[in-house]
């Protein structure tokens, strides 16, 4: 037995986002020790998809997550440490990544060698990152957006062909009859946490895994925080309360502070404005050299060169600088572009076509995926996430994406949203991804992960 083995049965798998590296996860290491040591839990922050790529698609990094778990679970049993417990977390894109990995764990049996316990995701795009737009500006922000990271951004705008099926990835992997949600029904614990505002990369309704967004207007909504939490933990039982008549100092106040806030925001504008030009051309040309260093990867990878036995992972699925400029150009362009929402008579009519569309995907699409122990899915959780929202008219989404929430909502998973109030970056605050100011309220999120969703 290695000296360096300890007697922890329980691994927790971290994985980062696009763009990120294991730093990123640097926090949630922190805090996951200062509440588990090394004899409790053995922490595994993935890095064989940093950088770069994770241009490569989510397919091909959930293929890479697998193998490693699967190495990292070999290599200690052989020194003689027993995992039989098995955590999966994810931040960004690692969450749709952990997912597709978990598709895979379970095709190869390890889900039924270690018991799944938790699987959590921060900040998600488990709908895609499209933006609900009608008209030609959807058409022109949502055709541009794929052409920027290679194969990870046709597969997050949902505009690829997954494996020549006609169907995104992200509809495959949300599949009701697929391994991936097979996998997925098996942990223990689900659950999302998303952010409410400013997160202009990952919005709302697709982290929280959503057809409205509640928190749209938060200056004139109520909302139900959840206590000891210091008003970061939105009560995921019941999101808003009543509102009551606004006193006119406070609504003369309230205006004072957005004038304030605009004010305040003038250099940072002005940073943006100077920025964006030099940025995006770097940027671009980065983006177009990345994607072709990636397809030749994914090419390689396909034909078994690349040195590592990818081969048997291809089962039955169905039964750094610039880019941190350039991340918040990108999430403040997006955040320009106000979301559509369909009228009555389009609701209506999606409510009526909605599950014979469902059905005839499923029925269409051949499964070889055994059934066995698959739950049939309850309208329970459904109708308790509609008391916790309220009537809120819904996004203008695709028929994919209504099917992939419908899909993942009848899993059952628990979903918190979190209001970031003191940073506009509220997508890296909401794990720390750094060490600044603005971003503690991330720490806030973090205890309540692991005070309520992190079981040993």
């Amino acid at each position: 037995m290695s000296e360096n083995t300890t007697k922890a049965d329980h691994l927790c798998v971290l994985v980062h986002g696009l763009w990120g590296n294991p730093s990123h996860l640097d926090y949630v290491v922190s805090a996951l020790r200062e509440r588990h040591d090394e004899d409790t839990v053995h922490i595994l922050c993935a890095k064989n998809n940093s950088g770069n790529w994770t241009y490569d698609g989510i397919e091909l990094g959930g293929e890479r997550l697998a193998h490693e778990i699967e190495e990292t679970l070999e290599k200690l049993d052989k020194n003689g440490q027993k995992i039989k417990k098995l955590s999966i977390i994810g931040y960004s894109l690692g969450g749709l990544v952990s997912r597709y990995a978990i598709g895979l764990l379970h095709a190869q049996g390890w889900l039924e060698k270690v018991e799944p316990v938790n699987f959590t995701t921060f900040a998600s795009p488990h709908v895609g990152v499209r933006t609900p737009l009608k008209g030609i500006r959807g058409q022109i922000w949502n055709g541009l957006g794929p052409k920027t990271v290679s194969m990870s951004g046709q597969q997050l705008f949902m505009v690829d062909s997954f494996r020549n099926t006609g169907r995104p990835l992200l509809s495959v992997l949300a599949d009701p009859e697929s391994i991936f949600i097979q996998g997925l029904k098996k942990f223990r614990n689900r659950s999302v946490y998303a952010n409410v505002v400013n997160d202009r990369t990952v919005v709302f309704y697709t982290s929280a895994i959503s057809k409205t967004d509640p928190f749209k207007d938060l200056d004139n909504i109520n909302i139900n925080y959840v206590e000891g939490y210091d008003q970061v933990i939105v009560d995921p039982g019941n999101y808003l309360l009543p509102t009551t008549p606004e006193e006119p100092e406070k609504a003369q106040s309230r205006w004072w502070k957005q004038l304030k806030t605009v004010v305040h925001g003038l250099p940072f504008w002005l940073l943006i404005i100077l920025a964006v030009p030099p940025a995006l051309t770097i940027f671009l040309a980065n983006a177009a050299v990345q994607t072709f260093r990636s397809r030749q990867r994914i090419r390689l990878h396909s034909e078994g060169k690349n040195g590592l036995r990818f081969g048997r992972y291809k089962v039955p699925l169905l039964v750094q600088d610039v880019h941190h400029v350039m991340e918040e150009v990108f999430e403040n362009v997006n955040a320009r572009q106000e979301p559509s929402y369909l009228s009555s008579t389009e609701e209506d009519e999606l409510s009526d076509s909605a599950s014979e569309k469902g059905r005839t995907k499923v029925q269409n699409f051949p499964s070889v995926a055994s059934s066995a122990g698959f739950e049939e899915p309850s309208n329970a959780y459904i109708r308790d996430e509609e008391h916790a929202i309220g009537h809120h008219h819904k996004l203008a989404l695709t028929d994919d994406q209504f099917a992939i929430i419908d899909s993942l909502n009848a899993v059952g998973i628990r979903k918190y949203p979190v209001y970031i109030h003191n940073h506009r970056h509220s997508h890296a605050a909401i794990i720390v991804r750094v060490r600044k100011d603005g971003f503690d309220e991330g720490k806030i999120v973090m205890k309540h992960w692991l005070d309520n969703e992190f079981a040993i």
